[in-house]
């Protein structure tokens, strides 16, 4: 019988458990391996400093950070880099 999971189903496992190795958290880590193009490299997102603070809000407000509202630009970019 095959071991019960408690966690939802991650597209890319192999990459899931690289990044929680690499001290993502897991919410983090299923993010990212669940995207369309989990495990690909090569990522045309722009720079966090070259995205407005309001792209960055809905970025953050898109993940669920909380406590946006009240978060300058700089803050914003530091908890998008560090959720």
């Amino acid at each position: 019988m095959a071991k019960s999971n408690n966690r939802p189903r991650i597209k890319n496992e192999e990459q899931y458990e690289a990044l929680v190795d690499k001290g993502y958290s897991k919410e983090k880590a299923a993010r990212i391996a669940n995207t369309e193009n989990a495990g690909k490299k090569g990522g045309a997102a722009s720079n966090y400093e070259d995205r407005t603070k309001k792209e960055l809000y809905d970025q953050a407000k898109k993940i669920g950070i909380d406590g946006r509202s009240k978060m300058n630009k700089k803050q914003l970019i530091s908890a998008l880099r560090n959720n």
